[in-house]
């Protein structure tokens, strides 16, 4: 457990103290992630355009990524409710699931996950490995999501705990924050000069949170004066379908955001209307390929062209494909620069997790705490 759980120190909070007094955020991340040129990556794509990458896979040796940011907010929302333990939400695979638990412990929060089956691959096992480590509960569908989370809450009830139960990708106004935080970060590197102003930030879209967090982010730096003379587009690579990553449910919750952020700092300002964050973003779908969860030609290329950059190992589900769309960006002549935001953490998984599971009744893991019926989906996501 983290020693000093809550932190004052991430730009959001020494920018507004306001926000400092009403928003508590607890230290899970090592900030400013840092930033590397991606020359390497176009000139071996034979593309010229400037372009960048922020590292955010690297935000925590324990476990990157971007849901990092998201639950410094929300954990410190369930600890100050009270809350003894968290349950988040997602797919078999889901990148937030693996990081509630591995980084509950550290602030005293027990972890259980409730899934729903996506495609099967390796990747997605891997995640699926450490969750069936912890309390792990599985429904068949999606669609089911809504009464299993209440199902969550009575179940808690039940064993006297006080239980905070996050939605996918903890996809909330208050976890946008956490990016808002991280485009006030970038803002700073820019005017560090650790980089120029990118024109266009590029990342994958999936559960909306991120990619909401810095839409409303590179605003409020622009109207704080930080950076971004213009605020850069974001322009977000569908990893998830329609409706799920529509342009009008990204830019609601930016804007319920931006509306909570200026509550909190008593600020109107840093309020903004949907006509004027929809201007800044541009939905990308031409790299989503079958679905979620399904690996494409272009994402792999880029897997491979991405390597280049030390240490960034990039994954079929998510990185994958947003740095495709970063190279489909460039050849088709878009102005630099751009700025690729990894968010596939790159931190190796706990050790204990990495023992062979393709077989569900030779693992003790999987066996004790994933239902019977998902192991046909874990024999055919061990298949190379």
């Amino acid at each position: 457990m983290l020693t000093h759980v809550h932190t004052h120190d991430r730009p959001l909070l020494t920018l507004l103290p306001r926000v400092a007094s009403r928003l508590p955020f607890v230290a899970l991340g090592d900030f400013p992630t840092p930033i590397d040129d991606l020359a390497p990556v176009m000139r071996d794509a034979g593309l010229t355009t400037p372009a960048f990458v922020k590292r955010d896979d690297r935000s925590s040796p324990v476990y990157g990524g971007n849901k990092v940011r998201t639950l410094e907010v929300l954990f410190a929302e369930a600890l100050e409710q009270g809350a003894t333990h968290v349950v988040s939400t997602g797919a078999f695979g889901t990148n937030h699931g693996v990081a509630t638990a591995l980084h509950a412990p550290r602030v005293g929060l027990d972890a259980s996950a409730l899934l729903f089956p996506q495609p099967a691959s390796p990747c997605a096992l891997e995640n699926f490995e450490v969750l069936a480590a912890h309390e792990l509960h599985a429904i068949p569908h999606w669609s089911a999501l809504p009464p299993a989370m209440l199902a969550a809450s009575v179940r808690a009830r039940l064993r006297d705990e006080r239980t905070y139960v996050m939605v996918p990708g903890g996809a909330t106004p208050r976890g946008a924050l956490g990016y808002v935080n991280g485009a006030l970060e970038l803002a700073q590197q820019v005017a560090a000069g650790e980089l120029p102003e990118p024109r266009t930030i590029v990342l994958g879209v999936g559960s909306t949170c991120t990619t909401a967090g810095l839409l409303v982010g590179v605003h409020v730096a622009s109207r704080l004066g930080l950076a971004f003379r213009t605020p850069p587009t974001l322009h977000a690579v569908r990893v998830t379908p329609w409706p799920v990553t529509s342009a009008r449910r990204i830019v609601g919750l930016a804007a319920r955001a931006g509306h909570l952020l200026a509550e909190l700092a008593d600020d109107p300002r840093l309020a903004f209307d949907a006509r004027a964050l929809t201007r800044s973003l541009r939905v990308d779908g031409s790299q989503l390929g079958r679905g979620y969860g399904y690996a494409t030609e272009s994402g792999r290329d880029a897997i491979t062209r991405f390597a280049a950059i030390e240490g960034l190992t990039l994954d079929t589900t998510y990185s994958g494909k947003a740095a495709a769309g970063v190279l489909a960006l460039a050849r088709s002549g878009a102005r630099g620069p751009l700025l690729f935001w990894s968010t596939k953490s790159t931190a190796p998984l706990p050790s204990s997790t990495t023992s062979s599971v393709t077989s569900a009744s030779s693992s003790p893991t999987v066996a004790s705490h994933a239902p019977w019926w998902t192991r046909g989906w874990i024999r055919r996501a061990a298949r190379p």
